[in-house]
């Protein structure tokens, strides 16, 4: 072959390498969210396909079972890729050896999988099959070792979102976890609470950024969702603060200010753009009429409040004001169940309101059904 030719498949293949290298590392041994415009075209591409998949489903649990495979499915087209480029890496630089395009890629598959089934003499030819065996091997192994994290990460974040559910419903809702400490969980430690939910929210910020496919992965139940979980409680210890300022402990406040920190990160990471510093009088989907209405909950199961509604919405609007962006654009761009208080989805769906279960005594065992799905009024 010639020189230049030789030259040029060598110097393609260094780069290819190179930059496939580069995107192996800062996605499994560099925590710090910087995946990538490879990465982060994969992320975009595989959500795609499955957002057209469950375009025309109308029932919420199917959308979900459907989109609960995005991130399994994200993980190997992710390794899938890396080995096609270090596979196609390894094509060019054996083309010198071989004078062959066909061949130098059957050798490079036949090393980076360490069957053997083809070699070249000859120096270059051997010192190219050894790292592409030895770059086969680490990749792979690599990705074996990055599961365990990913689902370590998962445990840890599902377990508070599932204690919520006898605290604020499902999906949950910020004054449905407020209004329960009334007619149901009685003597609620908010200090404790919060305090949990502010180290939580803390673990979310390291855990996601670092390995942005969690973002992707579903709760199990198909009515919750992290972020709903988080955005809820955020609403929870923003109303407090509105409604019964004497009441609310500082560590509400605490956690405030970390839930909209771990919010605002984890849209930068998902490539999206929210406002770092809003001002209190800035823009607000959710409206004063909806306000009331989780103010009206409050009231009817005996909530202490100190403020009328009227009173008590500059201050809680000046709170949500900092979170409400980056959550509901999170919670559009992953398909969360659409509970109330928690943005618009793709498909238009009606907010589910909380399930409140049936409340069974021994003197009435069959208790009052409840609807498993209540549209807002």
């Amino acid at each position: 072959m010639r020189t230049a030719t030789c030259v040029l498949a060598i110097v393609l293949g260094l780069a290819l390498m190179l930059a496939a290298a580069n995107s192996v590392i800062a996605t499994l041994l560099i925590p710090r969210g910087r995946v990538g415009g490879l990465m982060r075209f994969l992320d975009r591409f595989v959500g795609m396909a499955f957002h057209l998949a469950v375009r025309r489903i109308a029932d919420y649990s199917r959308r979900d079972t459907v989109l609960a495979a995005l991130a399994p499915a994200l993980i190997m087209v992710q390794l899938l890729v890396w080995l096609a480029s270090f596979w196609l890496a390894f094509t060019l630089l054996l083309v010198p050896a071989t004078a062959s395009l066909r061949h130098a890629a059957r050798e490079s598959v036949s090393s980076m999988l360490t069957l053997g089934f083809t070699t070249t003499t000859g120096g270059w030819a051997t010192f190219v099959d050894a790292v592409a065996a030895v770059t086969g091997l680490v990749v792979i192994a690599l990705q074996i070792a990055y599961l365990p994290t990913l689902y370590g990460a998962f445990n840890r974040r599902e377990t508070e979102v599932t204690l919520l559910e006898a605290r604020a419903g499902e999906p949950p809702w910020g004054p449905e976890l407020l209004a329960r400490t009334q007619y149901g969980i009685l003597g609620v430690d908010f200090a404790a609470f919060f305090a949990a939910w502010e180290r939580w929210a803390a673990d979310i910020a390291e855990s996601h950024v670092s390995y942005p496919v969690l973002l992707r992965f579903r709760s199990p139940r198909p009515l919750t969702s992290w972020v709903v979980a988080l955005l809820a409680v955020m609403d929870a210890a923003a109303m407090q603060a509105a409604v019964a300022p004497a009441a609310t402990p500082v560590q509400a406040r605490l956690f405030l200010r970390m839930g909209f920190v771990c919010l605002r990160r984890l849209a930068r990471t998902a490539g999206l753009t929210v406002d770092e510093d809003p001002r209190p009088d800035g823009p607000l989907e959710l409206t004063e009429a909806d306000f009331e209405i989780g103010y009206d909950r409050l009231v009817r199961d005996g909530y202490p409040v100190e403020r009328t509604a009227a009173e008590a919405w500059p201050h809680f609007r000046g709170w949500r004001v900092n979170y409400e962006a980056a959550a509901y654009a999170l919670a559009y761009e992953l398909d969360a169940v659409p509970a109330r208080w928690a943005g618009s989805r793709r498909d238009g769906a009606d907010p589910i309101a909380p399930v409140r279960p049936p409340n069974r005594t021994p003197e009435a065992p069959q208790g009052t059904p409840a609807k498993l799905t209540e549209k807002l009024p």
